[in-house]
């Protein structure tokens, strides 16, 4: 069976390709998704296989059931892109403005929809039933993945796995954790109101560029000083924005940051331990401010004995040459609700271009992927869920 699958998806992989450029020419942003999931309905539909769409907002998920019974296994594939102008020289470059794939979402889900399309091919000799989990909005918080859940993509769902293509890993790889894959992303928003005047009377003002520049270089020291070095998390500040004129000082500053952490308890922790900050540094320097917290996704958590199995699954993969342990990322996901509600695991799939002078990370302008690692992917998604259904099934009622 595994042999038949790999086949199938070698002699699919051109149009694994052709599906991927297709979606790279034509994204959409997160929660606008229409057109992209009227495509992945339209695919399912052609085949025959039974789709739903409109789960949860723009999602789309697709169901086949072989022809023994068995567990219940999903697949996840996001489908959302960035609001980034795709700067590549290439035949399948973004033909929307401002708007491109550059993280590797369009080659999910052409990834996804040929295995089910070759899955559906062998269905008469599968066990169980496969979910095919197709989900908007993913890079954009509060997500697709939570409204998907709440609408019941994963009722009845045993297992649930899921890759991202790695551009920066070598194709070939496939690396995974034994615990967080993924950080919790949390964003915060500090207004500060001071008292602004002329720049050449300092003295009569309170300046709210003076104490946000301060602010900067303290909240860092909740990370370096008030966290256990064994516990990872991050503080970064990615806006400071105030009045631009020259000669003035400005009345009110706003600070945009995020927050990345591993563990449930850091993340009230470092929340309550900016507000303290920010209170005592506006109070010294007699002005006022506004706080708020914004909890993003949780962490990306993989279950430890389906992460081996999927490991061992690697094994079967020919084009797998190095299956690793690596060290947690501080990016986030939200596939980690799937995690939360069913046993699962998530994985890095190797996708580096290759010849390439330079490797451009993900949500860059110059971001591509390469195409040979859709496969990879396929294979070991395909894999791991026909597998499951041999290893587990058996157990089944017990």
């Amino acid at each position: 069976m595994i042999h038949q699958l790999h086949a199938l998806l070698e002699g699919s992989y051109e149009e694994m390709v052709s599906i991927r450029r297709y979606l790279h020419q034509h994204p959409e942003l997160s929660f606008q998704e229409t057109k992209t999931a009227a495509f992945i309905s339209d695919y399912y539909q052609n085949l025959g296989i039974e789709c739903q769409s409109n789960v949860g907002g723009h999602g789309v998920v697709a169901k086949i059931t072989g022809s023994k019974p068995g567990k219940t296994v999903a697949l996840r594939a996001d489908f959302d892109a960035l609001p980034i102008q795709d700067e590549k020289e290439v035949s399948y470059r973004s033909t929307v403005p401002g708007v491109m794939h550059a993280c590797g979402h369009d080659g999910h889900t052409a990834t996804l929809l040929v295995l089910a399309k070759n899955l559906h091919e062998l269905k008469d000799e599968l066990e169980g039933q496969y979910i095919f989990i197709h989900q908007h909005a993913e890079e954009y918080a509060p997500g697709g993945a939570k409204p998907m859940i709440d609408a019941g993509c994963l009722d009845g769902v045993d297992v649930i796995f899921g890759t991202h293509l790695w551009a920066t890993a070598p194709t070939g790889t496939v690396q995974y954790t034994l615990g967080p894959i993924m950080a919790a992303a949390d964003r915060f928003e500090i207004l500060i109101q001071g008292q602004g005047g002329h720049g050449a009377q300092p003295h009569k003002t309170r300046d709210a560029i003076v104490v946000g520049s301060q602010l900067v270089v303290a909240l860092q020291q909740i990370v370096s000083r008030r966290l256990n070095p064994l516990d990872s998390a991050v503080i970064t500040i990615g806006s400071f924005v105030a009045d631009n004129a020259f000669n003035v000082i400005a009345d009110k500053a706003k600070i945009v940051g995020t927050v990345r952490t591993f563990k449930e308890d850091l993340r009230s922790f470092i929340s309550e331990e900016i507000e303290r900050v920010v209170k005592g540094t506006c109070l010294a320097a007699d002005c006022t401010y506004d706080y708020k917290y914004f909890q993003g996704y949780p962490a990306v958590i993989p279950h430890n004995e389906e992460t081996k199995f999927l490991i061992e699954c690697t094994k079967s993969v020919k084009e797998v040459l190095v299956a690793e342990e690596i060290d947690p990322d501080m990016t986030g996901e939200d596939f980690s609700y799937y995690l939360q509600k069913v046993k699962g695991t998530f994985f890095f799939t190797g996708a580096k271009p290759k010849n390439d002078v330079h490797t451009y990370p993900h949500h860059h302008p110059l971001f591509d992927i390469d195409e040979k690692a859709m496969l990879i992917a396929a294979k070991t998604l395909g894999t791991a869920a026909v597998t499951y259904h041999n290893k587990y099934s058996s157990t089944q009622g017990e």
